[in-house]
């Protein structure tokens, strides 16, 4: 027998409230990580190095380097670290909470407002993208949060290794996201465009080992359509959440 689509005729069909109320944490947790571009714009007007930082060619980490000094070759001074590695750490948890709270049911049918797929091999197949997808987000997240509390200037593979984690988990959970919901949303597209964006950036870092002449504007092609990316997910999430919370109230009147 085909998997069926069905629409929900009664409350019963919908996710129960607690696993809502989750599932809206969950979606603006992913929705909050847009904090990260105030607080990058904050530090960056504080910058006290001899030159004025570029992000064309500043890394995001000297932004959250401890010391004011010489750092591989680069004059670091960030009056405002503090403020950049907590916004790693928001960020990372932010993300990390989506993970945990954003149940592999929910994630799978998010893209699909008023539908709920019938057990089959299209339903494990999605819960088993959604799985993954959690997985690579945690990991992400992880490695942000991991950025946020070992600066680069600590001397510490906890830094690079952190940053790893962030771009490689995240560039491939927008990719596998963004297959999963293809069928099913437009905003599909844009995340699957932030992840390859992110992931070519990636590839053409590790092969240039960032010596290219604008190291900034490589390192943001990675970073940057992550955060977008995870942002307009944890929309669509909240969107589908909300529509379901108000179908469930218009049932029971």
């Amino acid at each position: 027998m085909r998997d069926q689509i069905t629409v929900p005729a009664a409350r019963g069909d919908y996710v129960p409230d607690l696993a809502l109320t989750r599932s809206v944490i969950g979606g603006w947790a992913h929705l909050s990580v847009v904090q990260y571009f105030v607080a990058e714009s904050a530090v960056i007007a504080a910058w006290a190095g001899p030159e004025p930082y570029s992000r064309r060619t500043g890394f995001i980490s000297d932004l959250g380097a401890l010391k004011c000094g010489i750092y591989e070759h680069r004059d670091v001074c960030s009056p405002l670290h503090l403020l950049m590695d907590a916004s790693f750490v928001v960020q990372g948890l932010g993300m990390l909470l989506g993970a945990l709270l954003l149940t592999s049911t929910l994630l799978s049918i998010a893209a699909r407002p008023g539908v709920r797929i019938q057990p089959g091999a299209a339903y494990r197949r999605s819960w088993s993208a959604a799985v993954v997808i959690r997985i690579l987000t945690a990991i992400s997240g992880l490695g942000t949060v991991i950025v946020g509390l070992v600066p680069e200037d600590l001397g510490s593979p906890l830094h690079l290794t952190g940053a790893l984690m962030f771009f490689i988990g995240g560039a491939f959970a927008l990719l596998v996201l963004g297959v999963l919901w293809l069928p099913h949303t437009v905003a599909s597209w844009f995340i699957l465009v932030c992840g390859t964006v992110s992931f070519v950036a990636l590839v053409a870092g590790g092969l240039t080992r960032m010596a290219v002449p604008e190291p900034g504007t490589l390192e943001r092609l990675m970073a940057y359509p992550l955060t977008i990316g995870f942002s307009a997910a944890g929309l669509v999430i909240a969107q589908r959440v909300r529509d379901v919370r108000r179908a469930a109230r218009f049932q029971t009147r």
